[in-house]
């Protein structure tokens, strides 16, 4: 229909064939599609998209930012992208609930942050994952990870340890995540529970897939990580892999799922290091449980068997900067063991440790 429009529209006046073309394609996305940010998604090499209010676009591209000439025409044009997206995932936002967490088709993350509390304009940031999901050999093509320490964690994966990927903000949990599923056997049921449906796990017959859902206008339905764990676990799971473990009930029933014969779960959560990636979770549980402290470190001692934490490098790269044993001492208490560390003179992880506790799952 926009083209015949536009057709018409350049029989009484000259309009270049490039500029049919260009006008069909943004008049197109203007209707049905993001507006002026669909070049940017579309672009491959475009990692993030940041949209600080109509005026100030921002994104990154080989690990650099970069200001963007595009504009919306309004505020409300951006709001209306926003309503477009989350609308588009059985998701709301508005002024009662101005943040909400979604997902694009293709899978990429999507947060938005409406006023009041962004007291700029609505604020919209886009993580993008490409088209074919990391596996390891990929990983190990891009320098993110060696070839020892690749197969290494393929083995783990397939004799069913607890595997925890730790990390900052855009240092490639969602992406080493997939890259380690992709190592599960495939007669395996997979159970995979998310905030957003963005892991993209290839080649399990039996796989079902689990996404939260956000609280109605009048504050009922929600239905979050924690519930998503204990329906999963009546659905007879070999394997649980949690996208993120992001707040106290859901690190709480994590552990209690890998305590409970799941061996070969996964999830990822924000921390700094693996040593604090083990603070983080204590803290996460004391929000939720009267549990003592010493009863939480036992149970994460018990349930966890590996961390391999992230970093992004100065270079912009990520890279496993460490792969961690969790064992446990007489008493029970977590003990940690490093296995292998990134060798800062030769950018290169290299192995420091053989495997104390755990060594016996390997059968």
């Amino acid at each position: 229909m926009i083209e015949e429009i536009v057709l018409d529209y350049g029989k009484a006046r000259y309009i270049r064939p490039d500029d049919k073309y260009r006008l069909c394609r943004e008049i197109f996305n203007s209707v049905r599609r993001l507006d002026v940010l669909q070049d940017l998604i579309d672009d491959p090499a475009i990692t993030e998209i940041m949209v600080n209010g109509s005026k100030n676009i921002f994104y990154e591209k080989d690990g650099e930012l970069h200001k963007s000439e595009l504009v919306l025409e309004s505020e409300e044009k951006l709001e209306d992208i926003i309503q477009q997206i989350v609308a588009r995932v059985n998701r709301s936002v508005n002024e009662a609930n101005p943040i909400v967490d979604a997902r694009l088709e293709d899978g990429s993350r999507v947060n938005a942050v409406l006023p009041p509390v962004a007291v700029d304009g609505a604020v919209l940031t886009i993580r993008k994952f490409g088209d074919k999901p990391f596996d390891m050999k990929k990983l190990i093509e891009t320098d993110s990870i060696s070839e020892e320490a690749a197969g290494f964690l393929s083995d783990l994966v397939k004799n069913g340890f607890n595997i925890l990927v730790s990390g900052g903000t855009g240092t490639g949990k969602t992406t080493f995540l997939n890259a380690l599923s992709g190592c599960v056997p495939k007669d395996e049921r997979v159970i995979t529970i998310e905030d957003s449906a963005e892991l993209r796990l290839q080649d399990i017959p039996n796989l079902v897939r689990l996404e939260t859902k956000n609280a109605n206008s009048e504050g009922q339905g929600e239905i979050g990580i924690k519930n998503l764990i204990k329906a999963a676990l009546r659905m007879r799971p070999d394997r649980l892999i949690v996208g993120e473990v992001r707040d106290g009930g859901a690190a709480l029933d994590m552990l209690i799922a890998m305590n409970t014969g799941h061996d070969g779960s996964l999830s990822t959560i924000h921390s700094n290091s693996a040593k604090d990636s083990i603070g983080r979770l204590e803290t996460l549980v004391l929000t939720v449980s009267d549990m003592p402290l010493d009863a939480v470190k036992r149970q994460i001692a018990s349930a966890l068997d590996i961390i391999v934490h992230l970093g992004r490098m100065r270079d912009k790269k990520r890279k496993v900067v460490e792969i961690t044993e969790v064992g446990k001492d007489e008493a029970g208490m977590p003990v940690l063991n490093t296995l292998f560390s990134l060798d800062k003179d030769s950018d290169s992880l290299c192995k420091v440790g053989e495997m104390l506790y755990k060594a016996e799952k390997f059968g």
